[in-house]
């Protein structure tokens, strides 16, 4: 008898995913979700840019789709954010179904967590939180846009941003963004704390909920806080003091205006999107700097990207271990396990090889275009940032195709394509130690 194939849950993850996208291809192609005609592959990489909630676009969101494929965006965005399994753990609860090991696994592979004890609960949480945070979001949003706009148009401005920001997707309703807003307290503050809600992670926010005292959150929430607020700060500052005199982004602009927009780009570029400035207008050495930003990304089991921000930090920790001639690498008096130092390191390099795979491909593929902008839209894709220098739509078909691909394994992760397509060594066999010269 022939022995049933067994799908791992990283693959089951991403057959959900390829599932959704199809999909979501498919309605947006549909003639009543588009007023001009688009191609199916245009189709495709909005519907990929927005389940991996990267927010880079072909076509002009708010004049080329119509209210019916806004809305295909914005659920493909909910979906994208939220979890695909999220849906399904929501669904079958209502269905009174109950859900197996196996199913909570996926659950878990989806979550980016260690452990699938209270996977179930983590998910209902996760929900409940992200729902009630936009349904505020929206309310505080109306009171700009439902006098500007009406009352209809202004709700629906709200909702549509609300539910992209949040999830991190940058997908927007202007053909400028939010340059329109780049003074506007509300807006700032509103999307820039939907953005930071959205990317510091669910487990953070369900620690912090929960938790009584400071000194009750758990390691992971104390360093994604700090570092959320340490690298915010830094960002802005550099983009503030660097963009000072510069008259096509935040020079000509009053003071008040100059904090805002600096403050503002500081924070979109950790899987965002949003823009409240013209970026083709940045020095240079900002938009390396932004470069840096997206590719270190979010918290994990948030609905951003990149390679996470606790990853970012536990190399960095670990690198001044090692100049320190540290052998246990600590922080808030707690050690660092050893394999997260090796998995921290393994996302690292996977992702420098996915980035610079697809940045050698694209200077052949676009002749026309700079090196440093490719650099940007590669790490914005991988980072499912959604910020672009402008030349997102002007893609060749393979341009477009790669940018694709990269966008699919910067939302599920470069280890969750290596684990679908590799087994685990189960070998127990141990090998004398070698030396080998390093640096």
């Amino acid at each position: 008898m022939k022995k049933k194939r067994s799908f791992s849950p990283p693959q089951l993850l991403i057959g959900l995913f390829g599932v959704s996208i199809l999909i979501g291809t498919f309605l947006l192609k549909l003639p009543i979700a588009h007023t001009t005609s688009i191609s199916w592959l245009d189709a495709l990489f909005t519907a990929v840019s927005a389940i991996t909630v990267t927010g880079l676009v072909v076509v002009d969101t708010g004049t080329v789709y119509t209210l019916f494929g806004q809305f295909v965006i914005l659920g493909l965005i909910q979906l994208g954010g939220l979890g695909i399994m999220t849906f399904a753990v929501l669904i079958f609860l209502m269905l009174g179904r109950k859900i197996g090991y196996r199913g909570r696994l996926i659950v878990q592979q989806s979550l980016n967590q260690n452990d699938a004890g209270g996977i179930i609960r983590l998910a209902i949480r996760l929900a409940v939180f992200s729902f009630i945070i936009q349904f505020f979001a929206i309310g505080l949003l109306s009171t700009v846009w439902v006098p500007e706009l009406g009352l209809w148009k202004g709700l629906y401005f709200s909702l549509f941003h609300a539910v992209s920001a949040f999830n991190n997707a940058g997908f927007g309703l202007l053909p400028d963004n939010l340059v329109a807003y780049v003074g506007n307290p509300i807006i700032n503050l509103v999307i820039s704390g939907l953005l930071i809600l959205g990317g510091i992670g669910f487990t953070v926010l369900v620690d912090m909920w929960r938790s009584k005292t400071i000194r009750q959150w758990s390691l992971h929430t104390k360093i994604m806080i700090v570092g959320t607020i340490v690298i915010n700060a830094v960002a802005m500052l550099f983009i503030f003091f660097t963009e000072w005199k510069n008259p096509n982004s935040i020079g000509t602009l009053p003071l008040k205006d100059k904090l805002w927009a600096s403050y503002f780009q500081a924070v979109s570029p950790r899987t965002a999107g949003f823009n409240t400035i013209d970026l083709t207008g940045l020095d240079d050495a900002t938009i390396f700097f932004m470069i840096v930003l997206m590719f270190i990304g979010a918290g994990s089991a948030s609905t951003g990207g990149g390679i996470k921000l606790t990853t970012f930090i536990i190399i960095l920790l670990a690198t001044l271990a090692f100049f320190r001639s540290k052998h246990e690498l600590t922080i808030f008096n707690r050690e660092i396990r050893q394999e997260l130092i090796f998995k921290s390191l393994a996302i690292a390099m996977s992702s420098v090889l996915l980035v610079v795979g697809a940045l050698f491909i694209l200077t052949h593929t676009e002749h026309d275009v700079n090196f440093l902008t490719i650099l940007f839209e590669v790490v914005s894709a991988f980072g499912t940032v959604g910020l672009s220098l402008g030349i997102t739509a002007k893609l060749t078909v393979f341009g477009k195709i790669v940018i694709i691909i990269v966008m699919f394994a910067g939302k599920l992760g470069p280890l969750t394509l290596v684990f679908s397509i590799t087994r685990p060594d189960k070998r127990k066999i141990k090998f004398p130690k070698g030396d080998v010269l390093a640096g």
